[in-house]
């Protein structure tokens, strides 16, 4: 078991060396292939084979979903009419730590016929790659973190990271913000955060529970259930918002006197209740559920600027839509 952990401590050792060596690469040239990407009017086109072809689909990818449009091109099925999809104002990320892949040698002279920009990441600037690039990046190791130095370890980690400083460093200069990233998330979580409103969730129109303030309480049970919401948004006779009537309110009155379903609705209700507006997030809608005291708040009423009740949000609407 010992024999274990001291390999594994070994490789992590050896690979956040490879990792913090890369500062020191963060160079004038390295700026410069960052403003050739911050200049390309098309796509960035990453391509790689085997390991670090893996390591380029990472790299493409984040590229794409932190604003750099981009995408992976396998270098053996370019040679065979993938380069078709290369343009003279694209740029072209190439990565092989020895620069001499025989699949991304084949295709640079095509893709200088073509026009495009090569950035190389390698660790050899005298190989094939690194003198048939534009811009050359640094990504060499001393060694692997293989015992036989054979299997791709330190350097792909090495590639992996210099790539997120890369995106990283594009998406400080475009002020790229989380709305920004949200936009290319919509499906996730955080996409669901930062994308998805109050309006989008609330209940408007017919599901939207009204009841005017000189109505009973038993018409206004009558009113949350039908509509389900355990609440019911309540008006005066101008239609204004004036409070807000919840079944909690009715269970609790009913344990006392059931007497009470007579009495007007403006003198059993919640005369102040939290609010919110329907172009809010629906996060915020939640965190202003979860933060009410002396205990959280089921319902909120959606409130427009005139004072009317467009709408009203329910916790169960929102946990449904992945709202957390």
């Amino acid at each position: 078991m010992d024999k274990i952990k001291e390999s594994a401590i070994e490789t992590l050792e050896i690979e956040a060396e490879a990792v913090q060596k890369l500062k020191s690469r963060i160079d004038d040239e390295f700026e410069a292939a960052v403003q050739c990407i911050l200049d390309c009017t098309a796509r960035v086109v990453v391509t790689g084979m085997g390991k670090s072809g893996h390591i380029g689909r990472k790299i493409a990818a984040t590229l794409a979903s932190t604003g750099t449009p981009s995408f992976f091109m396998h270098p053996a099925e370019a040679f065979h009419g993938d380069l078709g999809m290369v343009t003279e104002n694209d740029v072209v990320i190439a990565i092989s730590n020895s620069g001499e892949s025989s699949e991304i040698v084949n295709i640079l002279p095509i893709i200088r016929r073509i026009g495009a920009k090569i950035i190389a990441m390698s660790g050899r600037r005298e190989s094939q790659l690194g003198k048939n690039s534009d811009y050359f990046i640094d990504i060499g190791v001393e060694k692997e973190a293989c015992p036989l130095g054979l299997a791709p370890t330190a350097s792909t980690t090495a590639t992996l990271a210099m790539g997120d400083a890369m995106a990283v460093a594009l998406m400080s200069v475009r002020n790229f913000t989380s709305q920004d990233f949200a936009l290319f998330h919509p499906g996730g979580a955080l996409g669901r955060r930062l994308l998805l409103k109050v309006s989008n969730v609330m209940h408007t129109g017919e599901d939207n529970p009204i009841v005017r303030q000189d109505k009973t309480a038993k018409d206004a049970l009558f009113i949350m259930t039908d509509k389900g919401l355990g609440a019911a948004s309540v008006v005066d006779e101008n239609g204004r918002f004036v409070g807000l009537i919840t079944d909690g309110i009715i269970r609790r009155a009913l344990a006392k006197d059931y007497k009470f379903l007579d009495e007007a609705v403006r003198n059993i209700m919640f005369d102040k209740p939290l609010t919110i507006g329907k172009d809010e997030l629906a996060a915020a809608a939640l965190s202003v559920m979860e933060k009410h005291k002396p205990r959280p708040v089921t319902v909120l009423p959606v409130i427009d600027a005139d004072r009317n009740p467009v709408g009203i949000v329910h916790l169960t609407d929102l946990l449904r839509q992945g709202v957390v």
